[in-house]
């Protein structure tokens, strides 16, 4: 399963049959994605700027935009940006397909394969029930037990959907079910609660890890590309841990202040959890050999300073381990959808991303932008630039498609009004992560929880909004002070 949002559109093909209405959205979508594609294209270049890569970020628009409106899955749209390029050309054959021998693309699509033998050995619904077990008799904990299943999960998943829809999703409607809450007037007995807090916590969760959401290794070769900062397993998390604690813990009380559930005390939820965990049994030997290539894969990507291994190397090896050990069979590699469309996706955004990061395009718009900023302190750009970087998450489906449309320029503007790199390219980063939790679309796990019909749009607004205030406190106000703590910047 992917990060992005499911998708809404199909090849043209699917025109056939289509109600009228339908037929109208469906080519409106890929009205909006050709106008902007000849728009640009058409537009004339700045002086000084190459044609090709005027027509590098002609098609580069007409992708993001793209994967927003999805008149085609994600990948396929990625798949014909590449072609493109090489059509066109705007670049040679092997330099736009060259994303797909990227070691990044390749490590996100083996760590893929990770959620299918957490959920086909069981390993991640034994992790949540033994939380739940713990700390489940009261309606706040039971939102913490899943939520800290999710963030043991993404040390080595990078699926967020796979996480939410593969494991948490399913446990959370059904503890929401076993007190008689449903959508409608029982939808805030306690489901409503639960759905809100869990995908809130989703995603502070994917700015804790690397792992986090199959983006942030995209966002960390941009980092590096623009800024020189490597932003390594070890040092993204370290990076996190502090106001990814915070807002781990506080966000959960905040939503309980302010959308208090109706159960408040849920000693029925351990009962259940137990009876589950009897149910599984002793651990089998495939959820064995699952936990101890999670260790060792965890182990070895958090160790990379002192052997060297590529995190793409530690992830097949993880791989391997699994196909080994009996837990993955070569058609379960085989058939998973959703890591080979995130491969097709992925691999032509890595290219296009960094071949426009190449291009005159960022300076000129940094010193656009700059000069709105003039004589402003580089603390004041900063924060100014960050906010209109997360609250601009209304406008898009994707936490992908964000990063690659505004990561690099807005980076690049923040570091010519004078911030700091590793502060600039920290804040940045998490935040692509945080600001998914304003709307129910900003990533692929919003859909999931929201379409469960417990919360209303306009609540699940107003959550969001409230919840980005304190998390924007947090990973504003406190992570800078904890980066300078650790020596990052002065």
């Amino acid at each position: 399963m992917r990060e992005h949002r499911s998708v809404r559109g199909g090849a043209l093909s699917s025109l056939v049959g289509r109600e009228p209405s339908a037929r109208r959205a469906f080519l409106m979508r890929w009205g909006i994605v050709f106008a902007t594609g000849a728009g640009v294209a058409l537009a004339p270049a700045p002086e000084g700027v190459a044609r090709a890569s005027w027509h590098l970020l002609a098609i580069f628009s007409a992708t993001i935009v793209g994967l927003v409106a999805q008149p085609m899955p994600g990948g396929a749209m990625v798949l014909l940006g590449v072609l493109a390029l090489a059509v066109t050309g705007t670049m040679p054959v092997g330099e736009a397909l060259a994303g797909y021998a990227d070691p990044i693309v390749w490590l996100v699509l083996a760590a893929f394969f990770f959620a299918r033998g957490m959920i086909k050995t069981g390993l991640g619904r034994r992790i949540a029930f033994l939380f739940i077990r713990a700390v489940g008799h009261h309606s706040l904990g039971l939102g913490y037990a899943l939520a800290a299943t999710d963030l043991v999960l993404a040390m080595i998943i990078p699926s967020n959907g796979a996480r939410a829809g593969g494991i948490l999703f399913p446990i959370a409607r059904s503890l929401a079910e076993a007190y008689d809450s449903r959508p409608g007037d029982s939808a805030r007995r306690l489901g409503a609660f639960l759905m809100v807090l869990v995908y809130q916590c989703e995603v502070i969760v994917c700015a804790m890890f690397l792992t986090g959401q199959a983006s942030n290794p995209l966002i960390a070769k941009f980092a590096e590309q623009v800024a020189g900062v490597s932003l390594t397993y070890a040092r993204w998390a370290l990076g996190a841990i502090v106001p990814g604690a915070l807002s781990f813990l506080l966000i959960p009380l905040l939503l309980y202040r302010v959308f208090p559930p109706e159960q408040q005390r849920t000693p029925e939820a351990a009962a259940l959890a137990e009876a589950e965990l009897k149910r599984l049994g002793p651990m089998s030997r495939q959820e064995k050999v699952m936990l101890v290539v999670f260790l060792i894969v965890a182990s070895l990507w958090m160790t990379m300073g002192w052997h060297g291994l590529h995190y793409a190397v530690i992830a097949l090896l993880g791989i391997a381990l699994l196909l080994l050990g009996g837990v993955l069979t070569w058609d379960d590699v085989i058939s998973e959808r959703g890591a080979w469309d995130v491969f097709l996706w992925y691999g032509g955004l890595v290219r296009m991303g960094g071949a426009l990061g190449e291009t005159d395009l960022t300076r000129r718009f940094a010193e656009a932008v700059a000069a709105a900023t003039g004589g402003w302190s580089w603390w004041g750009a900063l924060l100014l630039l960050a906010l209109v970087y997360f609250y601009a998450h209304y406008g898009f489906a994707s936490i992908t498609a964000h990063a690659t449309a505004m990561y690099i320029p807005f980076l690049v503007v923040v570091l010519a009004a004078g911030a700091p790199a590793p502060l600039a390219v920290h804040a940045l980063a998490y935040l692509s992560n945080v600001m998914a939790g304003l709307t129910h679309y900003g990533t692929t796990p919003a859909p999931i929880y929201f379409g469960a019909g417990y919360v209303a749009q306009a609540t699940w607004w107003r959550l969001g909004l409230i919840a980005s205030w304190l998390n924007l406190a947090i990973w504003l106000g406190i992570g800078p002070l904890w980066w300078r703590m650790l020596g990052w910047w002065s």
